[in-house]
Parts: structure tokens; sequence; C-alpha cells
């Protein structure tokens, strides 16, 4: 054998023995979950603390994908699963600029950079979400609003539906969509939880029903002629 070939053959035992020494070496917790999320075969997820109490929110290299409330983290995976046909993984904790960007949405701010996996949607749907996030915090607008703005006017019935199976809620606010006749109406957790949110972003549910019953649509100024929902 060749003096090159020994040697080669030295520091190949030599970085077996190396090997061996390490014994089972195991990957950082979240590597799997990230690779997997990054390749679209499966979503990340952490718990965060809402106006709403806790949610689980899931991602991927799409974007947000789910904003859920579950009893507990199975409990989310499994129905998670059964939604979207892929699993959801735990992460200790979400890229530091997504989880900032939620946060700057969940207060308000309708700029934030922020990215939904709508996939599995149909236009019509993505459209009326999508929609829905023109509406500032503090303010509510009809189904028939968004219908009118979406080209749609005649699916009012059909834009309550596909919020109603908005996946999102929270960041895509839903909850700002009222009934025409300005009730708050149905919401994907509820119609006490929309109240519930609604109020923590300043508008007041009790006026809005004081109102409807009242038969009152719009508010105006004498002074500036400018009227609102």
């Amino acid at each position: 054998m060749e003096r090159d070939e020994r040697d080669a053959l030295a520091e190949a035992r030599g970085l077996a023995r190396g090997l061996r020494r390490l014994g089972a070496a195991m990957p950082p917790a979240g590597l799997l979950p990230n690779v997997l999320a990054g390749v679209d075969l499966a979503d990340c997820y952490w718990r965060l603390d809402s106006p709403l109490g806790p949610v689980y929110v899931a991602y991927n290299a799409r974007g947000v994908a789910a904003v859920s409330r579950a009893a507990d983290a199975a409990a989310f995976e499994a129905d998670f699963r059964a939604r979207f046909g892929r699993p959801a993984y735990p992460v200790a904790a979400p890229p530091a600029a997504l989880a900032r960007a939620v946060v700057a949405r969940l207060n308000g701010e309708q700029r934030a950079d922020l990215e939904f996996d709508l996939r599995g949607l149909s236009e019509f749907e993505r459209a009326v979400l999508l929609k829905a996030l023109d509406i500032p915090r503090g303010q509510v607008r009809p189904y028939a609003w968004v219908a009118r703005e979406i080209g749609r006017p005649g699916a009012v019935r059909a834009v309550g539906t596909a919020l109603g199976h908005n996946p999102i809620p929270l960041l895509i606010p839903c909850h700002r969509v009222v009934r025409s006749d300005g009730r708050p109406g149905d919401y994907a957790f509820g119609g006490e939880a929309k109240r519930a949110v609604l109020a923590a972003e300043g508008v007041a549910p009790e006026d809005l029903e004081a109102l409807a019953s009242a038969g009152v649509r719009y508010y105006g100024s004498d002074t500036t002629h400018i009227y609102c929902f």
C-alpha cells in the first residue's frame, strides 16, 4: 500500500473513532419543524396571548396559516391536521420578525408586514378576507360593503359564509364586519368573542345593538356633512 493511501486510511479510521465517541448526536429541537415548514410539508406554531385569551398561531414559508383557540396543543394539532391535511409542530419561539408583525397587527397597525397562507381558499374567499384587512381598528363595515368593494354586490350572504370560515381570525379582522342592520352578527370564535374583541378595539357592541334596534344606520355631522355607518 502506498504511503498516501495509508495516511488516508489512518485519517478515516481516526475520524470514525471520533464519530463513535460522539454517541447519538441529536439535532436542535426546532430543526425538523422549521425544515418541514420551509418546504411546505408542515407548519410551525406557537401559543400567543390575545384579546380573546390564549390562541395558537401556525405559520410556514408562505406566511401565517391559522389562528385558533383550542383546549391544548394536542387539540390544536389535531384540528389543524383535520382542516389543512398537514401536521403542525410546536416551536419555543417564532422568528422575531414574524412575532413583531403579529403583535403589531393585533395592536391595529394596518401596515404591519405580515403575509398569509390562504391556499385552499377560492378566489372569492381570498378577496373577501383581503378586503377585511382594509377596515381600520375601531371601525366596522357591513357585509354588503365588502360585497360591493370586491365587485360582487349580490353576494352578501356568500361574504358572510367566507368570513365565517376565515382560518386566520384576529389577524384578518373578520370581526370588524357586521350585519347590514348594524348588529355584530356571528364570528368564527362565536358571537360573545366577537363582541369582546370589538370592545377591546374601542367599538361598543351594545351601542351597535341599540342603534340597530332603533333603526339608525348612519351618523352624520351638520357642520362637516360627513356621515358614517
